[in-house]
């Protein structure tokens, strides 16, 4: 059960917009944009005040890979696992962030709720490789040493 400032927030952001169905993409994605993730309970909340299906609501935000219905960390780290990172090693990249954060294979939030890990297929900064971003920030040129450094930066040890 969310708190009603979720709900509230809502109202704020549908206000906005308006309550035609043409506008639940924006909507949704002013939401995820405020939480770090698409809460269920308020897509079917929106759905209503839309006047459509959460049916329809949920077929929209899962054909996005945008969308997400988990919750995040405040530090969101996408590693990119395209061609060009792949050669350049970014699975060691991967690997280093699992072991610094003390995640196992298909975790993706650290317990304190401070990190996401996730691995997309491509960032679009191939001559930067290996590369990841953290809540979009691009690091470039990234090494496991480096992965050790900036974690300890976001964790403020550094």
């Amino acid at each position: 059960m969310l708190e009603q400032s979720y709900y509230d927030k809502a109202d704020e952001i549908i206000n906005r917009y308006g309550t035609e169905s043409r506008w639940l993409i924006p909507i949704i994605q002013d939401v995820q944009s405020e939480y770090r993730y698409l809460p269920a309970e308020l897509l079917s909340y929106i759905a209503k005040k839309l006047n459509i299906t959460e049916a329809k609501a949920y077929s929209v935000a899962t054909f996005y890979e945008n969308f997400s219905f988990e919750q995040k960390g405040k530090y969101v780290i996408k590693v990119c696992d395209g061609t060009a990172c792949h050669v350049r090693k970014s699975m060691g990249i991967l690997d280093r962030l699992y072991k610094e954060l003390g995640l196992e294979k298909g975790q993706h939030t650290t317990s304190d709720m401070l990190f996401t890990v996730e691995t997309v297929s491509c960032l679009g900064a191939c001559g930067l490789a290996p590369v990841l971003t953290v809540n979009d920030e691009v690091h470039a040129a990234m090494t496991p040493d480096k992965v050790t450094a900036l974690i300890k930066e976001l964790r403020g040890e550094a």
